[in-house]
């Protein structure tokens, strides 16, 4: 029996928030050719993919700048950004908020739909660092707040800080072959209603080396790095956010989603 009900929508839910994105979203971390990328995320944003997640910390601001141009193309209404936070700002709302009118200026925008903390600051508390943060939400920054790289204590501190915003999301490492989040922190998510923002969900190309996933793609007509996405976007409350500047891999990444493994081949990618 496989550890989680399987979830078959291609739209997934931020937090409790009523609202929903695509199962598959795109990372900025690492591009190597800005103007190659722009024509390749322009393209998924109008074939199925409507959510990017970048960082003030990609490329110095660099990928905040890229994801402005991004939007200037397909227009803000079509596009749900996430952008991150580095823990040093986060000894003081001002500081935070110092920081996060910085990257929207880079990113060309009056406010960001999803704002996380990049990781914990490990020289304030999770309470006081998680109360400073929240005045990007208090003062219409950002329509929803949440964390990265929070592990189950440090989530569940971070959601009892808040005043009056909800910490809507936890983006985290998760792929077939990295699913420590299985254990504890997925399960608390699903049922708090936290939505997981699954980065590095390809392993750098790691999980097309694997044999089971080639072997179980076959049976389906489709590559282990779609097996390996399918995997994580048939979890409840998972999205998935892989990165590419080349347009095959895009069309690959695509073919991901509109479909489902079965139960026993999950069953089977469980035991990896």
């Amino acid at each position: 029996m496989v550890r989680f009900p399987i979830d078959p929508s291609d739209r997934k839910p931020i937090g409790n928030t009523g609202e929903t994105v695509s199962a598959i979203g795109l990372g900025t971390w690492a591009i190597r050719d800005y103007k190659k990328a722009l024509d390749v995320y322009v393209y998924a944003l109008t074939h199925g993919i409507d959510n990017i997640d970048t960082a003030e910390m990609y490329d110095s601001g660099r990928a905040e700048e890229f994801v402005g141009e991004i939007i200037k193309r397909v227009g803000r209404e079509n596009v749900f950004i996430t952008t991150k936070m580095l823990p040093d700002h986060l000894v003081s709302k001002e500081r935070v908020l110092k920081a996060a009118r910085a990257s929207l200026e880079r990113l060309g925008l009056e406010y960001v739909d999803l704002y996380l903390i990049h990781w914990p600051n490990p020289s304030i508390s999770i309470e006081k660092q998680v109360s400073n943060f929240e005045i990007v939400y208090l003062e219409g920054l950002a329509r929803y707040i949440g964390v990265s790289n929070f592990d189950l204590e440090e989530l569940e501190q971070a959601i009892h800080a808040t005043k009056k915003a909800e910490i809507v999301v936890n983006q985290v490492h998760y792929s077939v072959l990295n699913k420590s989040v299985e254990k504890e922190l997925l399960p608390y998510c699903i049922k708090q209603g936290i939505t997981i923002q699954a980065y590095t969900p390809l392993e750098k190309g790691k999980v097309a080396e694997i044999p089971i996933l080639r072997e179980i793609g076959e049976k389906y007509g489709k590559t282990p790095i779609q097996v390996a996405l399918n995997y994580l976007i048939s979890r409840p409350r998972v999205v998935a956010i892989p990165k590419t500047e080349d347009s095959e891999h895009l069309e690959e990444i695509l073919g991901s989603m509109g479909w489902r493994l079965e139960e026993n081949d999950i069953e089977a990618l469980e035991e990896i």
